[in-house]
């Protein structure tokens, strides 16, 4: 089994998520898409419950689903119930897929704070990874930048993927009031609206 791992807080999902996703199983060939929700200590937490970004993250599954069943969603970080590190996730699917073909899906963000990952050497080891940045060259500053040498570097594939959607802008453009309908996956818009997410307490 080839299987990929796209995780975040997904605080919410959006387009440029789901854009990732499908170009991911069609670019890649594989044979499972693991959404796993997180709770990144790298980050501010997150906004919505818990409860509510797993829901959130299955209505993009299930988007990603009506053109080919490929993608599920982890729970287990977030059941967790303490900051979660992708190594221990990497471990988690290994136990349950029996899979040791795994591809973690990352930003160029993360790609150049990788770093900062716990065991991230480590994750080098036992992944490989998907690096989705605005160029698909792999520049001698970007392997600076992520404290790489070359040779670590032929764990990396880079794909050019620009598409400049930000969960924490329409979280903000949500909480004025804003329509967002046409930057995420209908079923998720209609969540937050029927669950009143990132709207602002009433004076």
């Amino acid at each position: 089994m080839r299987l990929a791992v796209f995780g975040g807080t997904f605080d919410p999902p959006h387009n440029g998520h789901l854009a990732l996703c499908l170009y991911a199983r069609e670019l890649l060939d594989i044979d499972r898409l693991v959404i796993s929700v997180s709770n990144n200590p790298l980050k501010e937490a997150p906004c919505s419950s818990d409860r509510d970004r797993v829901n959130m993250a299955g209505l993009l599954a299930d988007t990603i689903n009506c053109t080919g069943n490929t993608a599920e969603v982890c729970s287990w970080e977030v059941n967790r119930g303490q900051a979660s590190y992708t190594i221990d996730l990497i471990a988690y699917i290994e136990e349950v897929y029996s899979c040791r073909d795994i591809t973690l899906l990352i930003g160029e963000d993360n790609y150049r704070a990788l770093q900062q990952w716990k065991s991230w050497e480590e994750l080098l080891r036992r992944c490989n990874f998907v690096v989705f940045g605005r160029t698909a060259e792999k520049s001698a500053e970007a392997c600076e930048a992520a404290g790489l040498e070359t040779r670590r570097e032929e764990k990396f594939r880079h794909i050019g993927f620009n598409l400049p959607l930000s969960s924490t802008e329409l979280r903000e453009r949500i909480s004025s009031g804003e329509d967002c309908s046409d930057q995420m996956p209908s079923p998720i818009w209609r969540y937050i609206v029927e669950e009143g997410l990132y709207r602002r307490a009433k004076q």
